[in-house]
């Protein structure tokens, strides 16, 4: 078996000669056989060892014996000991964490204080693949993406797995035959947690009437999915660099074109990530809210959706912002815009479907076109009648929320209201078949400061392009 092991740490490249191991060691089976194992391969490979153990102040006595256990196997192998005392029930409670969180927290924590303190290089953990089939099993039932689906990490940064090519019995068989005692902690025998259900009862079931080799083989499959994982995850960096645009006050802005290029098995993936990067933080953000920042992703500027971390994620004319703080008033401070004039040639023309692309009769502008917020005394031409309806009367008849009005990009000719972008174009600005020629108006979003947008004067050309 240390064979076995030796060469699976070769495999993943997890030690070398000068290394220094801090080896996690709580008394237990596995742990104790991670500490024996290392023992045996030390001279050969040519690193140094010591150990951690974390007493967590939860079991009482027992918890007092596993600490004087290990106390004796390293001064009797002579390995140097850091023993750390926590209040996991304490640190749990004022931070909102299950026990389990806290242990690992905690335990996390302690590990690489070692690490720091002795100038070590490598934290060596005891996962074996048992662990690995029922983290695979546990994330499945939760709901989870490859990264879940791949397990348990056999190397990650500083932290090796040494023994994750093991299954528990050989575990056992290995202490067993060399005599070496470990204590066990009864807590794992019990139900309390949801890992402990899958440990004692989902994977026996498994094993003994499915197929004797579900540990192996789920574990197998972990580290395919695992290798894939880490491809999609190197290419889900890529093209959120791509969709990626900072915004005003540390805004995460997704951009809308590039996004829509990601191929559909990233899209999710992008979006998670940016919103993770906006809100500086992991846990807790899922599916859910992915769901909801694609969903706002089809719909018209100005619409709005609250994320975790105070996180709000807001539908621009470039894409979607996302910024933490108060519920945001504006969608954009003003628009990157595009404007030309070309003539009209009705046997090449093909009128834009965009939403923020659109076409108008440029010979009957009577003024400077702006592109501006909403001001008293607009109106717009409804009909072909010339029938003309006050903006703030459009706005209640559309059922646009009062909160989002001003945010809304007009193209205004004057007091009259060529185009509400994302809503309605007035009819007295229609290209006809006595155009001669036209004025495109491209909104693209973006974040400019100042007041109204430079325009189109109708006595000129172009005063305008981005």
């Amino acid at each position: 078996m240390e064979k076995k092991v030796r060469e699976y740490i070769r495999a993943w490249q997890m030690l070398k000669a000068g290394d220094k191991v801090i080896a996690g060691v709580s008394g237990g089976a596995d742990s104790i056989c991670l500490l024996f194992i290392l023992l045996k391969l030390k001279e050969e490979i040519g690193f140094g060892l010591s150990a951690v153990h974390v007493h967590h102040g939860l079991r009482g006595e027992t918890a007092d014996r596993d600490e004087a256990y290990v106390r004796e196997v390293c001064a009797r192998e002579k390995v140097g000991l850091f023993v750390y005392h926590e209040d996991v029930s304490g640190y749990a409670k004022e931070r909102g964490l299950t026990l389990e969180e806290a242990g690992r927290e905690i335990r996390r924590a302690r590990f690489l204080e070692a690490m720091e303190s002795q100038g070590a290089s490598r934290i060596a953990l005891a996962h074996h693949r048992n662990d690995n089939a029922e983290t695979v099993l546990w994330n499945l039932c939760r709901g989870t993406g490859l990264r879940g689906m791949g397990g348990i990490s056999p190397k990650n940064d500083v932290w090796i797995r040494p023994l994750l090519c093991l299954e528990r019995p050989e575990i056992e068989s290995y202490l067993e035959k060399r005599g070496i005692s470990y204590c066990t902690d009864e807590t794992n025998l019990k139900d309390d947690y949801t890992r402990n259900r899958i440990r004692n009862h989902v994977l026996p079931y498994l094993t003994e009437q499915v197929n004797e080799r579900t540990t192996a083989h789920i574990a197998e499959c972990a580290t395919k999915l695992a290798e894939i994982g880490e491809y999609i995850e190197a290419e889900t960096v890529r093209y959120a660099g791509q969709c990626r645009k900072s915004g005003k006050d540390g805004a995460v802005i997704i951009l809308e074109e590039p996004y829509r290029a990601v191929p559909k098995a990233l899209k999710a993936g992008v979006i998670l990530s940016l919103i993770c990067e906006a809100a500086d933080q992991r846990k807790d953000i899922g599916e859910t809210h992915v769901r909801a920042v694609q969903q706002l992703m089809e719909r018209r500027p100005g619409k709005r959706s609250s994320l975790p971390y105070g996180l709000w994620a807001v539908r621009g004319y470039e894409g979607i912002s996302l910024r933490k703080g108060g519920k945001p008033e504006k969608t954009d401070e003003n628009p990157a815009v595009r404007m030309r004039i070309f003539e009209k040639n009705m046997e090449s023309v093909t009128f834009s479907q965009k939403n923020y692309t659109k076409w108008f009769d440029y010979d009957i502008i009577s003024n400077t076109v702006k592109i501006r917020h909403r001001k008293p005394g607009d109106y717009i031409v409804i009909d072909k009648e010339g029938r003309t309806q006050k903006l703030k009367r459009y706005f209640i008849n559309a059922k646009i929320p009062r909160e989002e009005r001003d945010s809304i990009w007009l193209a205004a000719d004057g007091s009259e209201i060529m185009w509400i972008a994302g809503y309605r174009q007035s009819q007295a600005y229609q290209v006809t078949d006595r155009t001669k020629r036209i004025l495109e108006i491209r909104i693209y979003g973006g974040e400019r400061d100042g007041g109204d947008s430079k325009g189109v004067d109708s006595r000129g050309g172009s005063q305008k392009e981005d």
